[in-house]
């Protein structure tokens, strides 16, 4: 997992394509509340999102 994160930011900086990080990120904490949060209260907000 580490050398993925050193490679993806390897690109980033020689291809000088930092508009990606911010979507990286956001597509992580998007997929983590997915499966983190099926039982809580928050699932009725991602229902209703998709």
């Amino acid at each position: 997992m580490l050398g993925l994160l050193k490679d993806l930011s390897g690109f980033m900086r020689e291809r000088k394509k930092f508009w990606l990080a911010p979507l990286i990120v956001v597509s992580l904490l998007l997929g983590a509340l997915i499966v983190f949060a099926p039982g809580s209260a928050v699932a009725l907000f991602i229902y209703a999102l998709f």
